[in-house]
């Protein structure tokens, strides 16, 4: 079993993860609003940072199968300081997705322990979908 020590770098870090997140959300809502997109983008690769350290971020982002993914949010990022925040949130959100994509399972696995997530989780059309996602074959 893996233990996961929670001390106050971390907590700090996972809050301002959660501040870049809800930042970002609060710009797209109020129509690409590029101050609170950069904001939220500064907020979330910081708490990101803090939560992981900052040598275990930049083997992340500098791993030669996710470069794609760091150029794609860090070319995302450049437009929303510079005023194309649409086009900077669409690069933002591929390499969001391409960096991201193998904690997909874990995520779903810990959304399914969720009491009523859970539930709709286990449903068999929502289970077959994620199935398929996984590359398991389901018999049709």
């Amino acid at each position: 079993m893996v233990s996961f020590e929670m001390n106050d770098r971390k907590k700090i870090g996972l809050g301002l993860t959660g501040f870049g997140i809800f930042f970002s959300f609060l710009g797209i809502i109020f129509f690409f609003d590029k101050g609170l997109l950069a904001m939220g983008n500064i907020l979330f690769i910081s708490g990101v940072s803090l939560t992981i350290g900052l040598k275990s971020t930049m083997q992340f982002f500098m791993k030669p199968q996710n470069f794609k993914g760091t150029i794609s949010f860090g070319v995302g990022f450049f437009f929303v300081v510079i005023g194309w925040p649409i086009i900077g949130m669409m690069l933002e959100t591929y390499g969001f997705v391409v960096l991201f994509s193998g904690f997909w399972p874990t995520l779903v696995v810990f959304l399914q322990r969720i009491p009523i997530l859970g539930w709709v989780f286990q449903q068999p059309y929502v289970r077959s979908l994620l199935d398929r996602y996984r590359g398991r074959r389901v018999p049709v």
